[in-house]
């Protein structure tokens, strides 16, 4: 179900950074975003956790995506800071979207939206917008295409008097995720219920 870091790994990783973790995990999200723990890369910075999600509607899989906290006390001269989030979203879109030119400008501007929109300071922001087409042939050709789009960003967060606030940052991801599947956004004034955490069938943490 989650996985986790072994204990020696996770007492050894600084306070602010299991802190980070804790609140990336409570972090709030839409209920049709399904999400758990994952492996994180070991090797891009001494500490790491990451997140993955799937978006579903209507018992359908309709995008996923991942985000992981990057933490190297020393400081990374390329993040400008010691801490770094990355992330990762895909999902389906209509295949006359992919002809649009502005779709790799719209596909960014879910992210920038989204973290404005969630308070998410941050700096550095970089990544790319991918168009994926699959046209089907042969025994498969009455399958038509399909067309998807990736996002893929990192940015590093800005670190208050406080200590870092993660959790804006984690909502801001998740909001990708459901603007790029298509959803609807939520009104202002509705309150977001919390996400499905853990094993798909099992009750919520």
């Amino acid at each position: 179900m989650v996985v986790r870091q072994p204990t020696g790994e996770q007492s050894a990783a600084p306070g602010e950074f299991r802190a980070a973790v804790a609140a990336m995990r409570a972090a709030p999200l839409r209920p049709e975003v399904f999400c758990e723990e994952m492996p994180a890369p070991q090797r891009i910075a001494p500490h790491a956790a990451a997140l993955s999600a799937d978006v579903t509607v209507d018992g359908v899989d309709v995008g996923t995506g991942r985000i992981i906290l990057l933490h190297d006390p020393a400081g990374n001269d390329a993040w400008d800071g010691t801490f770094r989030c990355v992330a990762y979203c895909r999902c389906e879109v209509e295949l006359e979207l992919v002809a649009d030119p502005m779709l790799a400008e719209v596909g960014w501007s879910w992210l920038v939206d989204a973290l404005e929109a969630h308070g998410a300071e941050h700096t550095h922001a970089s990544g790319t917008v991918t168009r994926v087409v699959t046209e089907s042939f042969g025994g498969m050709a009455e399958d038509g295409g399909t067309a998807q789009v990736e996002v893929r960003a990192s940015w590093t967060p800005v670190v208050g008097p406080a200590g870092l606030d993660i959790a804006p940052h984690v909502e801001a991801w998740g909001e990708l995720l459901c603007t790029a599947s298509g959803l609807e956004p939520v009104p202002d004034g509705v309150a977001v219920l919390p996400s499905r955490r853990g094993q798909r069938g099992s009750p919520g943490r």
